[in-house]
């Protein structure tokens, strides 16, 4: 069972490393190549939710040490240093976040936000929210 899992893990892990990313949104899916610029004022929506503190002082998939009191998110596939503005659709609140790992893993989100970007999204107590985010840079 336990070959299995690690199996899984590092597949995910390994494709998480493609020179290419997507992301989509209701009518629009994009694919970029990781030497095109990304477009600023891209803009697209789906579900975030936050790490765990469980993964405070662990290294992200970029190398850097996971800090949750640092405005950090990981994506699947948009390139690490990657700025991105995250609006709660709930009630609008914002943050802006650099993109510094992969995930997250589970389906139909979008993005991992750090604790202190969920703090300031106002999105603690609910776990997952709706966001709306703008690549700036």
């Amino acid at each position: 069972m336990k070959k299995g899992f690690y199996l899984i893990f590092i597949t995910l892990l390994l494709s998480s490393c493609s020179s290419t990313f997507r992301f989509t949104d209701k009518n629009q899916s994009i694919s970029y190549s990781s030497t095109d610029e990304i477009p600023v004022g891209k803009v697209f929506r789906g579900k975030a939710s936050y790490y765990s503190d469980k993964f405070h002082g662990k290294i992200t998939a970029s190398g850097e040490i996971f800090d949750q009191n640092k405005l950090t998110a990981a994506h699947r596939e948009l390139p690490f240093g990657t700025k991105l503005k995250v609006k709660n659709m709930k009630n609008g609140k914002y943050v802006v976040v650099i993109i510094n790992d992969r995930g997250p893993f589970v389906d139909g989100r979008i993005l991992d936000l750090s604790y202190q970007a969920a703090l300031q999204l106002d999105m603690i107590d609910d776990g997952v929210t709706d966001v709306e985010c703008t690549v700036l840079k």
